[in-house]
């Protein structure tokens, strides 16, 4: 599909390019035919003295007339010559400038692509389950109250599941591919890491992870509300990947001009491997980092870029396998 674009969009720019040139060709043709027809009828009136027998020193010959002739038709192939060499120096141009234009489209519909299956791939499972659980319950004709409590609250555990993936993709779009800008004010980044802190303690208690905050005042300039959502994602993930019965460190400071924000934990760390892709889409690098499956779906440290993006700063990892990982946000 790209090819024929690619095609087609080399063609109008070679349309547009042999219009301009044979213009430009045209114009200096007449310009030139112009100034020759002067000096032709120069020569002729000077040729007709000399035949009426007034000599007008320098004498023209008949032979110059015919050099002006052929002074026309150089000029004609010069052009034609220099139009086929633009002709041929623009189709490959065209083709690889009109590669370089379609590029940018045909990778946000790879992504598109992948993300849709990715997202469908991620449904499915939870509806399948939901499926199955109702169909063996349907045949089953001697099922007692407690069965079918039991049943409703595995349903209801995956029906979560799947309205958690719809806020994920939700605020995957609000802070990604919405054109929605953010409004920007004076943030305690102190005060709103503390808030993350207060939502995910419950999270941290049932894990048996204590949270140890290290603080020294700092401001940002941004969207108190985002802040928050990104400080609660990293300790989440922190929370996950961490060592059980641990501790996660959160810290707080300035760095010259700028804010810093950190999330440590010390838990299986995340393969060099793995580095590179931890903030795509539906990326989970959880063969690497725990020999147990981790609820998730990929989708927390790439609303995390995202958000850090939007506030014009920069997030990193370091991390060594066995030891942790340590997420550091600057804005």
């Amino acid at each position: 599909m790209f090819e024929k674009a690619r095609i087609k969009l080399t063609a109008s720019y070679l349309l547009i390019i042999m219009g301009v040139s044979i213009s430009f060709s045209l114009g200096i043709y007449f310009e030139v035919n112009q100034e020759l027809s002067r000096i032709d009828v120069f020569q002729r009136a000077r040729i007709q003295r000399i035949t009426n027998g007034i000599v007008v020193p320098p004498v023209t010959l008949p032979q110059d007339v015919d050099a002006i002739a052929e002074a026309r038709a150089r000029i004609i192939l010069i052009l034609a010559a220099v139009n086929i060499l633009i002709l041929l120096a623009s189709g490959v141009g065209g083709y690889f400038l009109a590669g370089q234009t379609l590029d940018p489209i045909a990778q946000m519909m790879k992504e598109q692509k992948e993300f849709v299956s990715n997202a469908s791939h991620e449904l499915r499972t939870p509806i399948t389950s939901l499926k199955t659980e109702i169909e063996v319950a349907l045949r089953d004709k001697k099922m007692t109250a407690a069965d079918a409590r039991n049943i409703l609250r595995s349903n209801l555990e995956d029906i979560n599941n799947m309205q958690k993936l719809s806020n994920y993709l939700l605020e995957l779009h609000r802070y990604q591919d919405s054109e929605e800008k953010i409004v920007r004010k004076k943030v305690d980044l102190v005060a709103a890491v503390s808030k993350a802190i207060d939502k995910i303690s419950v999270i941290a208690k049932n894990a048996n992870v204590r949270i140890v905050p290290k603080f020294e005042p700092a401001t940002v300039m941004g969207d108190e509300g985002s802040l928050i959502e990104l400080a609660t994602i990293l300790m989440d993930n922190a929370i996950k990947y961490g060592k059980k019965g641990g501790k996660i460190i959160v810290r707080v400071n300035r760095v010259g001009k700028n804010s810093q924000f950190s999330v440590q934990d010390f838990g299986v760390g995340i393969a060099p491997a793995d580095i590179p892709h931890i903030f795509d889409r539906f990326y989970r690098a959880e063969a690497s980092r725990n020999k147990e499956r981790i609820e998730g779906y990929g989708l927390g440290l790439a609303i995390a870029k995202s958000i850090v993006d939007q506030h014009g700063g920069e997030i990193s990892v370091k991390s060594k396998e066995g030891k942790g990982s340590t997420f550091t946000v600057i804005i």
